[in-house]
């Protein structure tokens, strides 16, 4: 390991790295592939898929609510319950409403606290004159070692461009070609990691924030939606046939149960970044916590790819109260480059994701990284960055900018100390293209679902995704909810998987979802048995 200040003192070379064994860097070096990381699941419909420890232990729990008297309770009603306030979920709860559905969307936090806000980078489509929706397919399934759903990248890349469309008539701005007017202004296209043509679209390095920003605006004017905010789901309800029908929230506030029953729900929970997995920081938000996979996954539906997950290649390492804290992939797309700490290129910066991260763990591993105050990684150049295109940090990378500010020095003069983080859910429940679930009556949409992204995603595509799906989802729940309204509702699939978990050898007083953290203190199922007793 190279000190901080010998690392600031050896010669940069920027020549290109060399080329190496991209699958043995990854079989070598990336987190999914660490010996013990995976266990196969032993209950479910998915029972003897790979996943990680973490995620299976919940996965395979008890539900926090047994017994609900569901006759002895009143329901909030509505035609489409969306679980989740970030992207996807607004999106379908817009989509729903505007088809003349009666939307009720809840949140476990506020809306718009979600992964939506911290996608930095922008977000992909095929609208250069040079580029073709062929090609972006093409990227997304390379990109993803072949292991994505072909259908439903297909129908995503073909939803691009209509969905950039969608997003300026909903008031997001875009950046534009230097120099060109707001009104008739080319889009600004750079190219992301792992992609062959300059796609991505941005809004300075906060893409994500301003999509959130006029999405969040538009459901509060929006007739015939109604938010309940700090109402986390903690299970599902069920009809006799099956058909997942609403569910059972918990009121943060009053600490009560409160009953949701819908024609149709839509899971927008998002990721699970909270379980640090392999020990690692997370970007992700507080409540991040594989909500949605536990409770879809108990009700009957399938996932996929749930072995896999994005460490993103350049979390904070330095300072350590930072630590995790994105920086995002503009910074490297705009020509920022990753040093050693023998002023080495390593790795291709503009590789996929997975690549580059494993790339920085190699040089951890191998001790040709840099230590600062017991915290290691390799350097992001940003004053090289600034010094070849004078303004970049304070006119496009706002973001990195304040991240510098937060920790202290000046990125023009100083490079980030960087390693990865644990970024994103490449699998999920599998749906199909309009979002549908195996479960009757159940859509996802999101970064909960499966099948986009394969073993790895492709920067840019998860803003796409959350657009392209929850308008599909959306508009698919608001079909299906047309019809009688549900009746007969309940928990009555607790029953079935509790006998699974018992003979699959399980124990029964292990309870999921986790809803947040445990460093949060929260005791939820206390909470929860007291609030069902009473």
């Amino acid at each position: 390991m190279i000190a901080w200040d010998q690392a600031l003192a050896a010669p940069r070379d920027p020549a290109p790295p060399p080329a190496s064994d991209r699958d043995a860097l990854l079989r070598g070096f990336h987190p999914d592939h660490a010996p013990g990381a995976m266990e196969r699941l032993r209950v479910g419909v998915s029972a003897g898929q790979p996943c990680p420890a973490a995620l299976a232990a919940l996965l395979q729990s008890n539900a926090l609510v047994e017994d609900v008297d569901i006759a002895g309770r009143a329901m909030r009603e509505a035609e489409v319950l969306v679980l989740g306030g970030g992207g996807a979920g607004c999106i379908a709860a817009l989509t729903a409403a505007r088809a003349g559905a009666r939307v009720l969307l809840v949140t476990k936090l506020r809306m718009g606290d979600g992964n939506t806000v911290m996608a930095e980078g922008g977000i992909q489509a095929a609208v250069g004159a040079e580029d073709s929706l062929q090609r972006h397919f093409e990227d997304t399934v390379r990109a993803g070692h072949f292991r994505a759903d072909r259908g439903l990248v297909a129908a995503m890349v073909k939803d691009g461009p209509a969905s950039i469309r969608w997003l300026i008539q909903q008031g997001m701005g875009f950046d534009l070609e230097e120099g060109e007017d707001r009104i008739g202004g080319h889009l600004l296209r750079k190219k992301p990691g792992g992609a062959t043509a300059a796609r991505l679209l941005s809004f300075r390095d906060y893409t994500g924030l301003e999509l959130m920003r006029v999405i969040r605006e538009a459901v509060l004017l929006t007739p015939g939606i109604t938010v309940l905010e700090r109402h986390p789901v903690v299970e599902l309800l069920t009809d006799p046939h099956g058909r997942c029908a609403g569910a059972v929230l918990l009121d943060l506030d009053r600490r009560a149960i409160v009953l949701a029953r819908a024609g149709a729900v839509v899971l927008a929970t998002g990721g699970a970044g909270r379980l640090h997995l392999n020990g690692f920081p997370t970007s992700n938000h507080y409540g991040a916590t594989a909500d949605g996979l536990v409770l879809a996954y108990r009700l009957g539906a399938g996932l996929r790819e749930v072995e896999s997950f994005q460490y993103h290649p350049t979390g904070i390492a330095w300072p350590p109260h930072l630590a995790g804290t994105l920086i995002s992939e503009a910074a490297r797309a705009a020509g920022g480059l990753l040093f050693n700490g023998l002023g080495q290129r390593f790795v291709d910066e503009l590789a996929p994701r997975d690549v580059v991260a494993a790339a920085i763990l190699r040089e951890i591993a191998e001790g040709r990284a840099v230590a600062r105050d017991g915290c290691e990684g390799v350097l992001l150049d940003t004053p090289g960055l600034e010094a070849a295109n004078p303004g970049i940090l304070a006119k496009r990378l706002v973001t990195l900018s304040h991240l510098a500010h937060r920790a202290g020095f000046d990125p023009a003069r100083e490079p980030f100390l960087i390693r990865p983080t644990l970024h994103y859910q490449n699998g999920g429940i599998a749906i199909d293209a309009e979002g549908r679930t195996a479960v009757p009556g159940l859509f996802c949409a999101g970064e909960a679902s499966g099948g986009l992204h394969g073993l790895n995603r492709l920067m840019g595509n998860a803003l796409l995704e959350l657009v392209a799906f929850g308008r599909r989802a959306g508009a698919a729940a608001a079909e299906a909810a047309r019809g009688d309204r549900p009746r007969g509702v309940g928990l009555a699939h607790l029953a079935a998987w509790e006998r699974g978990l018992v003979a699959a050898g399980l124990p029964l007083d292990r309870r999921a979802p986790m809803v947040f953290p445990p460093y949060g203190n929260v005791d939820l199922a206390s909470m929860l048995r007291q609030r069902v007793a009473a």
